[in-house]
């Protein structure tokens, strides 16, 4: 019994690892396989699928691949330049406390309200100074009074001079005193008109009709000559947009020209022109200013940005669609096709876009053949077979 099982385990044992011997060879038969596959694919990938596409594109094409190209020639075009800018006012007035100042009883005007020329924006208490006025307009009744005295007292001692009662040198003081008592009425005349012209300029009056941009006081503040600005006023409602140019750009724009205005935030447009060129070049940034004036419209508010398209006249150029214009590090090119249909690289200046496609300022003439597509794939002196393809 003991014999028989100790056979058995041993013949067990010995089918388990026949199993297992041949599960690993066909492991390693299977590993070897896809290794010669692999082997073989990229094999044929390097080789066989190029070797193969040679002939066929030969083939196809003859020679030389087929590509289109398109002699651009000249057209008259109007020259856009884009820019960005900030809306701001024409004319911002600022307005402050002209006179001594004092307790705000009351403001008349906020933010976004339209003013007239010598509208109250601001009451100032005044108070002391009317008593002041009062006090003066006493002094005035009383140099009246003295000169009413001194002119009767002349008048009489003129009818007793005639008949030897009094010398003429009391003739002559009474008469100076009469003239320095007018002088005294004079006097408190002009210093009440200085004290009433004082007071009208404790209330802060608009010095131009126009629009409210900004409010900075407020009823019960006190306000003097130091209190800085309460209000600013855009006169006549006038707007603009600071738009800053390039030294190129600015000496293609001239004053009348009109200009496009989008602000920020809106696809609105509003019309408009230049009215003033910056006559100095910023040194850092090199650029110069081109203000566009703009009629008013609440829906352009100074302070924010707007983009701006300034048509400064019409010029005669190459116009090519975007897929012909290359860019390198040098710059932008295009490929067009010398003597016998080989591409060479010309540098080209690009200028603004259009909706036939990019005005080309310098490198053409327009009677070139350039590659319409496919530019990205080609290399200096590669032969082609070009298709002219005609423009529409």
């Amino acid at each position: 019994m003991n014999y028989e099982t100790t056979m058995s385990g041993t013949l067990n044992g010995q089918v388990l690892q026949d199993n297992r011997d041949r599960n690993q060879r066909r492991i390693r038969i299977a590993a070897i396989i896809v290794a010669i596959l692999v082997i073989a694919g990229a094999a044929y990938y390097f080789f066989g699928s190029s070797g193969s596409a040679a002939p066929a594109d030969a083939d196809k094409s003859g020679q030389a691949q087929t590509v289109t190209v398109v002699a651009p020639g000249r057209d008259t075009v109007v020259r856009a330049i884009n820019a960005t800018g900030t809306l701001a006012a024409r004319r911002e007035i600022p307005v402050g406390v002209v006179g001594e100042g004092g307790r705000v009883l009351q403001v008349y005007v906020d933010a976004g309200d339209w003013v007239s020329q010598g509208d109250v924006l601001v009451s100032v208490d005044r108070s002391v100074q009317t008593q002041q006025a009062a006090a003066l307009e006493a002094q005035i009744g009383v140099a009246r009074a003295d000169l009413q005295l001194a002119q009767n007292e002349l008048d009489r001692a003129m009818q007793l001079v005639e008949r030897g009662f009094i010398s003429k040198a009391d003739v002559d003081r009474k008469t100076a005193t009469r003239d320095a008592t007018r002088a005294r009425v004079n006097v408190a005349n002009a210093q009440l008109a200085e004290t009433r012209a004082r007071n009208a300029r404790l209330d802060v009056r608009a010095p131009v009709s126009g629009y409210v941009l900004e409010r900075n006081v407020e009823t019960g503040q006190t306000v003097s000559a130091g209190s800085g600005i309460l209000f600013r006023i855009a006169k006549d409602g006038q707007l603009e947009l600071q738009a800053k140019l390039s030294e190129d750009d600015l000496a293609q724009v001239a004053v009348g020209i009109p200009a496009t205005v989008t602000p920020v935030g809106t696809e609105r447009v509003f019309n408009g022109n230049i009215w003033q060129i910056s006559p100095m070049i910023d040194t850092q940034s090199r650029q110069g200013m081109a203000r566009v004036a703009l009629p008013f419209d609440k829906a352009l508010r100074p302070g924010g940005f707007a983009s701006v398209e300034i048509k400064s006249g019409a010029m005669t150029a190459p116009v090519l669609p975007e897929s012909a214009v290359q860019t390198g590090r040098e710059g932008s090119f295009v490929y067009i096709v010398g003597k016998n249909n080989k591409v060479q690289q010309r540098p080209v200046k690009v200028g603004s876009v259009t909706a036939n496609g990019l005005i080309i300022e310098q490198g053409l003439d327009g009677t070139e053949r350039v590659v319409l597509y496919a530019g990205g794939f080609l290399n200096p002196d590669e032969t082609i077979n070009p298709k002219l393809l005609k423009k529409q």
